[in-house]
């Protein structure tokens, strides 16, 4: 498998179109050869390309900013001399200088699938403001580790973010190339911009093939495209345990394992556990939940032991196609109000820039999760009619823009 990087370096026709346009870069820690040089670094290599400039999305480019909300600032690349533009510090959106820099954009993002992932919105900033200023984007794509399976409801409208620029289903199956053309459509139906747009496509890539199913195990290193995505078995989990960064509860940052688990000090999760099972058994197939403590040692609950649930993939029983995170963690949240209807369950805080409206419902696209959750008579029949309809809703919007089916 190579993935749309290599391809590229490797394609003379495609390094011909790029000589003479001015380039730069958008990457981070994860953006690879398959020699493991850094994409920033193997560009600037090439004979006759001008690659004049970078960007870095959240956590930056080289990847050093650990936790969410913590911006980076833009510098001069100590190797090449070149700038490197932030697009999480003092702006989420190039500026029209930095677009002046340069005449085609060449993204190469790792991403995991889940609409709420912040590179999803750079992209679609970047894509609508590249069309604005007659800019070319290229895309080289990627795997999508959580594979093609699509779970959860669509963005509402009016529910639009940093964690959820378009309505997109909160898992939704593509890779970062096909969501590119999906967003270049979006944008030109709704907005009426015109995005020149090349996708770069892998090559050798069977995104439903086992034991991967959508990660080329054994092909392509896993590699952290942000501090806490330490591992395929969080990219399959994150499209639900990631909607527990707007409760109160430890979503496992400050342990190694974190977006893997939710937990607290006090709560029972083996109550929660066996009431989970009591209420929807066929919600917890195809992967295993198991018990368990941890101690974060920073973030919530720091330094105190906490009660926990945590998720595995990486195992022989594991179902891709039946494990649905989303509804894990739907009904972890549903079991935990009717075990303890007083539990001081949703966040207030500020929340990648918004401050008024919860964490939990930008997280969710809608207040229909937390309505559900805190509804004593809604069960989870009604959750599942309507994310049913949504998913098969979202299955016939992305078809025409598969690339690898």
């Amino acid at each position: 498998m190579q993935a749309g990087i290599s391809v590229l370096l490797s394609s003379p026709d495609l390094l011909a179109r790029l000589r003479g346009p001015r380039l730069a870069l958008l990457g981070h820690p994860a953006s690879l050869t398959a020699t493991g040089h850094h994409s920033l670094d193997a560009l600037r290599a090439m004979p006759g390309l001008e690659l004049v400039a970078a960007f870095g999305p959240q956590h930056g480019m080289r990847g050093d900013k650990q936790d969410n909300m913590i911006e980076s600032q833009d510098y001069r690349d100590p190797l090449h001399g070149i700038p490197v533009y932030s697009l999480y510090g003092e702006v989420r959106r190039p500026t029209p200088a930095m677009l002046a820099a340069f005449d085609v954009l060449l993204v190469d993002l790792q991403d995991i699938g889940t609409r709420i992932y912040t590179f999803v919105t750079t992209l679609a900033y970047l894509l609508e403001d590249c069309a604005r200023a007659g800019k070319a984007v290229w895309v080289l794509d990627r795997p999508n580790p959580a594979g093609r399976p699509v779970e959860g409801t669509i963005l509402e409208p009016g529910w639009e973010s940093f964690v959820g620029a378009a309505p997109l289903a909160m898992r939704h199956g593509l890779t970062f190339g096909e969501l590119a053309r999906w967003l270049a459509a979006w944008l030109r139906s709704e907005r009426g911009l015109a995005v020149e747009l090349e996708v770069v496509p892998m090559r050798g890539y069977r995104i439903d093939a086992a034991p991967g199913h959508g990660w080329p195990l054994h092909e392509l290193p896993w590699v952290n495209p942000s501090p806490n995505a330490s591992s395929l078995n969080m990219a399959r989990c994150f499209p639900g345990t990631v909607l527990f960064e707007g409760t109160t509860l430890s979503e496992g940052r400050g342990t190694t394992v974190a977006l893997e688990l939710v937990g607290a000090p006090d709560i029972d999760c083996q109550r929660l556990l066996d009431r989970m099972r009591r209420l929807r058994p066929d919600w917890l197939e195809g992967a295993l939940p198991r018990p368990c403590h941890f101690e974060p040692t920073f973030h919530k609950h720091a330094g105190q032991l906490c009660s926990g649930l945590q998720l595995h993939t990486d195992l022989a029983g594991y179902d891709h196609h039946r494990f649905r995170p989303y509804r894990v963690a739907a009904l972890f949240l549903k079991a935990l109000r009717q075990e303890y209807p007083d539990y001081p369950l949703w966040r207030a805080f500020p929340y990648e820039y918004e401050t008024e409206r919860l964490a939990i419902d930008l997280l969710a696209g809608g207040t229909l999760l937390r309505d559900w959750v805190d509804d004593p008579q809604a069960v989870p029949a009604d959750l599942e009619l309507r994310l049913a309809a949504d998913e098969a809703a979202w299955r016939e919007e992305r078809a025409p823009y598969l690339i690898y089916d």
